[in-house]
């Protein structure tokens, strides 16, 4: 039984040193101090306004009766003065009387003992007094006004500051509290911030201690509150996701690998094979190597291409960029593909808007308009109509420049133009044709680092693949910039040998 009691209090020793050094515990800690400095400076000041308020009601009722003790005193003398005096030395009241001969004698009053040189000194101070009923060991505050009546004579008026001095009290009793109070609430909100907020990133650590033993489909919780912590799970759930999609993809590209790359090696070992057995002369040895030359060079191109795949999508081959006559380059691929289209049985036509320009690579925009165009010859040919012809247009939209490959062939259905961009996928309808599944893959990877757009569109029949780019320098994004799903990037073999 004491096993889980011992657990909890461990847990909670390192909860607290944990708690304390939280940037939210901090951060309430401070304005909790911030707010304490403020309310106790509005309390000062309003315990001294109202100080200097009542004193100034003190002094307004002083003044008053003085005033009129004086008018009594013109009108009655020192007399009326003295019976005014008496009488109002027995009402009771915080008002205080004190009327002395020239040397200082008590003639009436309510007040026994005041400081010496008190009577010496017109005007307003605050002394400590003795009343008439209290004994000289108990003195009491108060606020007076000394005033010089004729023939020596002396008024000492003023108000006890008992009440004053009670206000303090209660005015310091109650900012104390208040203080006391805020404190108190304050220490327990930051605690309660800062356990919510530990309490959070703590759920933040385990799921990506999760993540990182292996727990790729882990996810940050979201509480749909919409705070910083929730945009910042989801920017996290995000990036995991990404990273789940580029393993998924380096899986199955190294799946695809394995399987397609094990026919033609398999190809080039039967052919050694066969050489061995069979081979009866130097003619039918060489025709052996040149098979086998042959499929190593497939071979060769294929790694190429994944090199160069693997370039573009690291961005190390974005450095060579310079301004590009694009008009030259379709134009001379055209006049290039024209013999080929011919011994295809198709014809090729180009339409070129003269004096296109953009910056790019002039190798890369060249290899993947190589594919395009070999992709169009070799897949291009009629069947559901049209004229055979294989189109090769450029020209410019608004600030980009359209480049445009189209063909009357098979086409590609709605539903495949999206993973056709994968590296090493190849539709039933193309599997009879030579390739390997690289060449869209390589036309969206130049695409993308030359900040362009890709889109395969239905040519009604056959399929018609639009290139934009824009016509300044390029801005390549983070993912393809594609009208279908998100397609994996290639690059062109060094050769110029168009990949399939």
């Amino acid at each position: 039984m004491t096993a889980p009691a011992d657990a909890s209090s461990h847990k909670r020793q390192r909860f607290l040193p944990t708690l304390f050094r939280t940037t939210a515990f901090k951060l309430t800690a401070a304005y909790l101090v911030i707010f304490a400095l403020f309310a106790a400076f509005v309390l000062g000041y309003v315990a001294w306004n109202a100080k200097r308020l009542l004193d100034d009601q003190i002094r307004s009722t002083i003044d008053a009766e003085i005033q009129g003790l004086a008018e009594q005193q013109r009108q009655g003398g020192i007399r009326r003065i003295v019976n005014i005096v008496e009488r109002r030395s027995r009402a009771p009241g915080a008002s205080l009387y004190l009327v002395t001969t020239p040397v200082g004698e008590r003639i009436a009053g309510n007040v026994e003992a005041i400081p010496p040189g008190t009577l010496d000194r017109t005007g307003e101070s605050e002394i400590e007094y003795a009343r008439s009923s209290e004994t000289v060991d108990t003195p009491s505050r108060a606020l007076v006004r000394v005033f010089l009546l004729p023939a020596g004579f002396r008024l000492l008026v003023g108000r006890d500051l008992e009440e004053r001095d009670r206000l303090g009290i209660v005015i310091r009793r109650a900012a104390g509290w208040s203080l006391a109070l805020v404190l108190i609430l304050g220490c327990f909100a930051s605690w309660f911030v800062a356990r919510r907020v530990l309490k959070r990133i703590d759920g933040m650590s385990e799921t990506a201690h999760g993540i990182m033993e292996g727990d790729l489909k882990g996810r940050l919780a979201i509480t749909g509150t919409g705070d910083e912590l929730d945009r910042l799970a989801l920017n996290l759930n995000a990036m995991l996701d990404r990273i789940g999609e580029l393993m998924a993809s380096m899986q199955q590209v190294t799946d695809n690998i394995a399987h397609d790359l094990k026919t033609p090696l398999t190809r080039l070992r039967n052919r050694a094979e066969e050489a061995l057995r069979t081979a009866k002369s130097p003619d039918e040895l060489r025709a052996a190597l040149d098979g086998s030359i042959e499929e190593a060079d497939n071979l060769i191109r294929v790694f190429n291409a994944l090199l160069m795949i693997a370039r573009l999508e690291a961005g190390r081959v974005s450095d060579n960029m310079s301004e590009l006559d694009i008009s030259e380059i379709v134009s001379g691929l055209a006049e290039l593909y024209e013999p080929l289209a011919e011994e295809a049985g198709l014809s090729l036509a180009s339409d070129v808007a003269p004096g296109l320009k953009v910056r790019g690579n002039r190798e890369l925009i060249g290899q993947a308009l190589n594919n395009l165009i070999d992709n169009a010859l070799k897949y291009g040919a009629p069947e559901q109509g049209g004229d055979g012809t294989v189109a090769v247009s450029a020209r410019t939209i608004g600030d980009q420049v359209e480049l445009s490959v189209a063909d009357h062939g098979s086409g590609i259905p709605e539903a495949d133009r999206g993973r056709v961009f994968d590296r090493f996928v190849r539709l039933d309808t193309s599997r009879s044709k030579p390739g390997f599944g690289l060449g869209l893959s390589l036309v969206a990877g130049v695409v993308r680092l030359h900040g362009g757009s890709l889109t395969l569109e239905d040519n009604a029949p056959g399929l018609r693949v639009v290139i934009l780019l824009p016509v300044g320098s390029p801005k390549p994004v983070d993912t393809p910039a594609l009208a279908e799903p998100a397609a994996s990037t290639a690059a062109p073999n060094p050769a110029g040998v168009p990949i399939h």
